[in-house]
């Protein structure tokens, strides 16, 4: 499996419990942290995660581990790490004063429109 079958497996998993604003970043040509940048939004904290572990059960399903997760305890931001996949889950405050989308603007946005459900 590639890292880009990764992050849309995960972008699969968030968009089958209803995340939001679902994005994914090709990073590989500006930086050696990953290839890909999976970012998306729960409604709340509930919600941010319950699309974490959902990211985590399907990947797991999948046969890839997570290396690293990061804020369980706030469940305003999780961080997922795969090594080749970053994946970010925010609520939607945290999204915006973060603004990973905007930091990671060099990198090459993937279209994802065939992956996710339309609303």
């Amino acid at each position: 499996m590639t890292s880009l079958d990764t992050a849309l497996l995960a972008v699969k998993a968030i968009d089958g419990k209803r995340g939001l604003h679902i994005q994914v970043i090709e990073i590989s040509d500006i930086t050696v942290l990953a290839d890909y940048m999976v970012i998306a939004t729960g409604s709340s904290s509930t919600h941010v995660k319950a699309l974490a572990d959902e990211v985590e059960y399907q990947l797991d399903q999948a046969g890839i581990s997570v290396s690293h997760i990061e804020g369980y305890r706030s469940n305003t931001w999780i961080l997922l790490d795969y090594i080749d996949v970053i994946v970010h889950v925010f609520d939607n405050e945290a999204r915006d004063f973060y603004d990973l989308d905007r930091m990671w603007q060099d990198g090459k946005p993937v279209d994802i429109s065939g992956v996710v459900t339309e609303d």
